[in-house]
């Protein structure tokens, strides 16, 4: 199954970035620590074409960190300077500036033997809806300027923002691409909620996620909610269902009869792993395949 998503905005923020590429030093590529390649436009390269690039892993406090370890080894055999940061708390955003300029060290040293002094540099962000972007540009300015929201979409337009004398950030909208070619995406990237819930069921979404969590997280499953029969290879989807309800009888998403509400439980166990309740989960890794 393919899974489309495509609004037209998304096309004129592509639109709008390609024309701004000429003024950009560098690309601040804003990844979710939990899906960085789920989370990674595929079209990006294209976009930005050969402009000098930095990969932040924000959201780390939410992911597993030997994961995140292996993630920036990953981008780093891949020629791409990464590295994780919390933009919320403002851990490690104090280190966008200096890597910015390690990176540009060239033309910055080449403008200075031609007696230019150097300007602030102008950066990019650049990342999918519900990323952090506009939640990093406000850590960075000191000031709330970016709108900010839990929900995809907040970014609107395209705004200049000053950082100090030393940065410039173009804020963009978030860009996702026409459609999940790869129905794991998906399902990674509803899990997180960087898709709006209304692509994909909202109890589909959290089947995936148990699943991923008995397979990887088990421990955190069953300590959360007290679950203590759950194989670690959830094939049968009767097995998810009576996990499910286990946990909804369990944290009282019951309606009339005593039945469980699969949709108030799928939401709660959502809304607890994105608010990282459960402990730092991650729900990918480097060259890892999934299959469920």
């Amino acid at each position: 199954m393919a899974i489309q998503w495509f609004p037209g905005h998304m096309t004129r923020a592509r639109r709008q970035i390609q024309e701004k590429l000429k003024l950009i030093d560098i690309v601040i590529e804003l990844l979710d620590a939990r899906v960085p390649l789920s989370s990674r436009n595929p079209m990006i390269d294209e976009i930005l074409q050969d402009k000098p690039r930095m990969v932040v892993l924000n959201k780390s406090d939410l992911a597993d960190p030997q994961v995140t370890e292996q993630w920036v080894n990953y981008f780093a055999e891949a020629g791409l300077n990464a590295f994780p940061i919390d933009a919320s708390s403002g851990h490690r955003v104090g280190d966008i500036i200096p890597k910015a300029k390690f990176i540009l060290a060239d033309k910055i040293q080449r403008q200075l033997n031609k007696g230019i002094n150097p300007r602030a540099i102008r950066a990019l962000i650049v990342g999918i809806p519900n990323v952090g972007k506009s939640t990093l540009i406000n850590k960075m300015a000191g000031k709330n300027i970016a709108a900010t929201g839990d929900k995809p979409g907040v970014t609107k337009g395209q705004q200049w923002i000053k950082v100090g004398t030393e940065m410039e950030l173009l804020d963009t909208p978030g860009i996702l691409w026409p459609k999940f070619e790869d129905q794991q995406v998906g399902y990674r990237l509803a899990t997180i909620g960087s898709i709006k819930e209304e692509i994909l069921h909202i109890d589909d979404i959290a089947f995936y996620a148990v699943r991923y969590m008995a397979k990887h997280y088990l421990a955190n499953l069953q300590e959360r909610y007290g679950v203590q029969h759950v194989p670690e290879d959830l094939e049968d989807n009767r097995e998810v269902v009576e996990i499910m309800e286990e946990i909804g009888r369990k944290r009282g998403c019951i309606v009339s009869g005593g039945r469980v509400d699969l949709d108030k439980a799928s939401m709660l166990i959502l809304r607890e792993l994105r608010a990282g309740k459960m402990g730092r989960i991650s729900l990918e890794r480097p060259n890892e395949q999934e299959v469920f």
